[in-house]
């Protein structure tokens, strides 16, 4: 069974920084896609930001320009710099990792709190 371990949330003020971390327990390189979502208290679940098996990235609207998507093969892991939070930005944040041969949504972290205040 594939875990995937998170780490980096914390309390920032707006326009501060985060930097979350997400390990696997199985190669990075091994899944087809890796990514981050969020949910915010009542509200669904939201992509945030998404990194291909070949390095591409991408961001949401929403976050573009200020959150960004990496990963370090060496280490294994993939983060997320959050970067000139706002208040919206308050949520857990969830790392996702798919193999697009399995159906399914994919694996999840635990889920890290986010909380930025004005």
């Amino acid at each position: 069974q594939v875990q995937l371990v998170e780490s980096g949330g914390g309390s920032v003020q707006a326009g501060g920084s985060l930097r979350l971390s997400c390990a696997p327990s199985t190669s990075v390189a091994s899944f087809d896609a890796m990514g981050w979502y969020r949910q915010a208290p009542g509200k669904r679940r939201e992509w945030v930001a998404g990194r291909l098996n070949d390095g591409t990235t991408n961001e949401a609207d929403s976050v573009e320009g200020r959150f960004t998507i990496s990963g370090d093969s060496a280490k294994n892991t993939v983060y997320l710099q959050m970067d000139k939070l706002q208040p919206e930005d308050t949520a857990v944040y969830y790392c996702n990792a798919e193999y697009y041969s399995e159906t399914g949504t994919g694996y999840w972290g635990q889920g890290t709190q986010v909380t930025v205040s004005s």
